[in-house]
Order: C-alpha cells, then sequence, then structure tokens
C-alpha cells in the first residue's frame, strides 16, 4: 500500500511510523510544507492519565518525556496576591522542536520518507492508494473536499496569544491581572530548565481598550506582535520577576472550534486538527491528533479493505473526541467570562470556580482532597453551615436550605426559561435584565442546558445584583455543592412530579416567567 500522510506535524509523523512499523512493505511518505526545523508555538503538554494508548502504541513519547520534558502534578492559580494549588493533575510537557525532531527521527529510523519544503494537494497524489490529511486546522484537503466533509467552526470572543518566556514556572500556572485596560490571564508551564510557554487570554474589550488590534494578522507567518510583547512585559513584571517574553509568530487571534460531519471520503482520511479541535484549556491538539494517529493505524492494520478500515477508525476515534470537546466548551466559555469572576469572587471561590469549570467537587476531591477541604472551609467561615445547609435570605424571603422546593419560592421569583444553546442566550439575557427591575427575590433559571442555565444564573447573580437559582431535575448532591461552592448559583431547585407542572404553569408577571 502507498500511502501519503500530507502534514508533519506530530500527529502526521506519529501515523506514519506506526503503519510502517505495522506494515513494513507498506510506502509511507509525509509531505511537509516548512523545513525541518521549523515550528510555530513553544511548547506540547500531555496529561498523564491520557497518555497510556499512546505508550502502548510506541514508546517514542514516553521516553522523549523522559528525557527532554518537565513533569509536575499541581496546577496553580494567582490573583490578587494570593497563590492556590490543587495536585493530584500528572502533566508533563515537551519543546515542540524538541517533540518533532524525536518524532522525526523515529519515522525515519523504521522506514518513512520524508519530504520537507514540499507542498502538495490532493491532485498531485493520485497515485497513493490512502491520503491522510494531517495538514492542521486551516486544512486545504478538507476545504477542498467540504461539500462531502461538512466541516463546521465556532469561533470564540475571547482573544488569545503565544509567548515563551525565560521564566521558570514550577507547573501549570494560571495567573490573572487586573490592569488598566481589563484583565488578561496567563497560561504558563515549563517546557525545559530554560524555556516556559506563555500563552496569555482576555476579552475582545480589554484588547481593544489596550490598543492590541494594530498588528496586522494577515501577514504570512513569521512577524510577531512586538507591541503586545511589551505591553504585556510589563503588565506581568512582578509575576516573572521581569523576565522578558519570546516570539515565535507570536500573534492575537480567536479559537476556532472544529467539528467535521465525516471524518473520510474516498481514500481520503482526516487525523488531528484537520478534523476536529478543542480549545486548549481542556484538550491538547497534539494528544488528540496522536491519539486519532493510533486509531487509525490499528484499523488499517485490522481491516484488509480500506474503507472498512476508514469507517472503523472514524467510529473509535469520534466519541472519545466529541466527549474533549463536550468538556471544552464550557471551559473556553470561562475564559469568555473571567473578567467577570475576577472582579467579583473570593480570591478562594475564583480558584474552585476555575478548576470546576469542566468537573464536580467530587471529581476534584479524588485527585486533591485537601483543595476541595479548604474550599469548604473557606464556605463554613463566611455562611458557617455546609453549602446545602445554608440559609437563604433576599427581599423578605427565608429559606432554611439551598436545595430548595421550587413551590416554595414560586412567586417570589423572576423565572427565566434558559435557551438551548447559546445563540438563544441575548434574547434570555434581556428578559432577565429587564425582569429584574420589578425587585424579585431571585431569578430562576429552568429548562436550557447545563451551561445556559449557568451563564443566566451567573449573570443574575454577578451582574444584576438578584440571587440565581438552578433549577435541575438530574443535579446529583455533588453538582449542587459545585454550583454553591464555585458561586455559580445561591440556590439549586427540582420541578420533579407535581411542582413541574407548577413551574410550567407559571404565569408571565413578576414572580412568574419570562
Amino acid at each position: 500500500m502507498r500511502i501519503a500522510c500530507v502534514g508533519g506535524g506530530p500527529g502526521g509523523l506519529f501515523l506514519a511510523t506506526l503503519v510502517k512499523a505495522n506494515d513494513p512493505t507498506a510506502e509511507v511518505t509525509v509531505f511537509e510544507r516548512n523545513r525541518a526545523d521549523d515550528t510555530f508555538g513553544f511548547g506540547v503538554v500531555f496529561s498523564d492519565a491520557t497518555l497510556a494508548a499512546i505508550h502502548a502504541a510506541d514508546p517514542v513519547i514516553r521516553d522523549a518525556l523522559t528525557q527532554y520534558g518537565v513533569h509536575w502534578d499541581a496546577i496553580e492559580v494567582r490573583l490578587k496576591g494570593e497563590r492556590f494549588r490543587c495536585g493530584g493533575m500528572g502533566m508533563a510537557a515537551i519543546a515542540r522542536k524538541t517533540l518533532l525532531a524525536v518524532l522525526q527521527q523515529r519515522a525515519v529510523e523504521v522506514g518513512v520518507t520524508l519530504r520537507f519544503e514540499t507542498e502538495v494537494d490532493l491532485d498531485d497524489l493520485s497515485g497513493f492508494d490512502l491520503v491522510v490529511a494531517a495538514d492542521g486546522a486551516n486544512s486545504r484537503i478538507r476545504e477542498r473536499l467540504a461539500a462531502v466533509l461538512e466541516p463546521m467552526v465556532e469561533t470564540a470572543s475571547a482573544k488569545f496569544i503565544w509567548f515563551g518566556t525565560t521564566y521558570a514556572f514550577e507547573g501549570l500556572t494560571f495567573v490573572h491581572e487586573r490592569g488598566d485596560d481589563g484583565v488578561f490571564a496567563v497560561h504558563g508551564y515549563p517546557i525545559s530548565p530554560e524555556v516556559s510557554t506563555f500563552i496569555v487570554e482576555t476579552d475582545r474589550e480589554s484588547w481593544l481598550r489596550a490598543g492590541l488590534d494594530e498588528f496586522d494578522v494577515s501577514q504570512p507567518p513569521g512577524p510577531s506582535d512586538l507591541k503586545t510583547k511589551v505591553y504585556l512585559e510589563k503588565l506581568f513584571a512582578e509575576q516573572i520577576d521581569g523576565h522578558p517574553l519570546l516570539v515565535n509568530n507570536s500573534r492575537w487571534g480567536s479559537f476556532r472550534t472544529r467539528r467535521t460531519g465525516r471524518w473520510q471520503h474516498g481514500n481520503v482520511v482526516l487525523l488531528g486538527d484537520a478534523a476536529h479541535t478543542a480549545h486548549f484549556s481542556v484538550g491538547s491538539g497534539t494528544k488528540m491528533a496522536m491519539e486519532d494517529a493510533v486509531a487509525l493505524a490499528a484499523a488499517l492494520a485490522a481491516h484488509d479493505d480500506l474503507p472498512a478500515a476508514l469507517v472503523a477508525y472514524e467510529e473509535s476515534a469520534r466519541p472519545s473526541v466529541e466527549k474533549i470537546q463536550g468538556s471544552a466548551r464550557p471551559s473556553l466559555s470561562w475564559w469568555e467570562h473571567f473578567g467577570r469572576y475576577h472582579d467579583t469572587l473570593e480570591p478562594w471561590q475564583f480558584a474552585f470556580h476555575f478548576l470546576t469549570r469542566s468537573i464536580s467537587a467530587g471529581k476534584l476531591a479524588r485527585r486533591d482532597p485537601a483543595f476541595v477541604a479548604a474550599t469548604r472551609t473557606s464556605w463554613h467561615a463566611m455562611h458557617g453551615p455546609a453549602p446545602l445547609q445554608t440559609p437563604f435570605r433576599s427581599r423578605g424571603l427565608s429559606l432554611p436550605g439551598r436545595w430548595v422546593d421550587v413551590a416554595d419560592v414560586r412567586d417570589r421569583a423572576l423565572w427565566i426559561e434558559a435557551p438551548d444553546t447559546e445563540h438563544g442566550l441575548p434574547a434570555a439575557l434581556a428578559s432577565l435584565h429587564s425582569g429584574v427591575l420589578a425587585g424579585p427575590a431571585l431569578v430562576a433559571v429552568h429548562g436550557g442546558s447545563r451551561l445556559t442555565r449557568t451563564l443566566l444564573a451567573e449573570e443574575s447573580r454577578l451582574v444584576a445584583g438578584t440571587p440565581a437559582l438552578v433549577v435541575d431535575d438530574e443535579l446529583t448532591p455533588d453538582d449542587a455543592e459545585t454550583l454553591l461552592l464555585s458561586g455559580r448559583a445561591d440556590l439549586v431547585g427540582r420541578t420533579s412530579g407535581p411542582a413541574r407542572d407548577r413551574v410550567a404553569g407559571v404565569s408571565r408577571s413578576v414572580g412568574g416567567s419570562a
């Protein structure tokens, strides 16, 4: 079999290596438009918990991380002069250039042909039995077959930019600073003894106020935004002890979440970012591409029929990708609103809010019980009883605890139905802000999705200044406690049985629905 892999990133190189190692008779060629030592960005981070399948397929990544990587166990959150550490995370990182060099060497060892500075399209590859499009998020092959593969993209409102720094972070560290123009946040992590990755995110409004929109991002890759470099070096000088930022095609962008209706057509198959992306705060694109490579290589080895192999690959790899993308959306939403959380939540609550953006308190406690215990202690110091048993009072309404029967608040709440998707949020937000002018004791949010309910509840309590009740029949005690501890809601409730009918029948008035 003749196989062309278009794209010489980690995913493409790993796939080529696995296929050639499984079948030495296969002719495998990697086409990469850049030079062998070209790379954009600084480091690649892996979670210990997700590397088992990659290690089992080939030890090259494990060996590279052992020899050249940096490992840590805790995540640190910094803001307002305080630092919070949560352990049990288990991560490792390596310089992207080092990783590529190791993977290139391994590919050559097993007999893969590497052709650098060679740009190809489908018309150039008609002589190959299989074409693997590992050509990244801006895949030209995917776009060529867009009518069949049905690619979709969602662009986030937050802005981000990648730098490096000579400051040595101890592990994955999130640093939040409010400057004159707004709140900026850093994802920092070490990739070698000399260099750390330094990713900065902010909201669009802060980015514009700071005048950081002047750089022409449409120019070819290479030049970096030096004005932003100087601005951020000054803003984060104390946090990184005056160390400089390092540039490598460093320019602002907005994260694009990509999905593809089909990953394969004919003898063409997508791999990695060409097929899917997930926000880097949850899913490592490199790790996901390498997992795709494991699944595709296994499918090719298990099936003599190529179409059957490609279908099996997609059926095997897609579920885990969709799970990661599902977790990434709440995380990405967090980054679109983190300035609000920075300004309104106590530091301990901000850190807990951040670390539970995709998981519950119970799951987090299995990683670091001391961190969650400290969060509960901070709640006790502020409120007295445990979260679900804490009394609630607002505008003459008194309740003995925070998990309520909706019948007890039916006539004192403004009822807001959350939309199924975020596209419906503007109308719901408008109803919320007009409704609270009448002075309800609280806003009760029901329906929709967990994410849209949470966003409306946070808008009510953190922006409109009105306590929020999240109504969800499927909440567990763990989920409910997480909502309260994190400051996402003031109350939680259910509408099971007769109560469900009472909520459905509330009138459209103050104390009714919007």
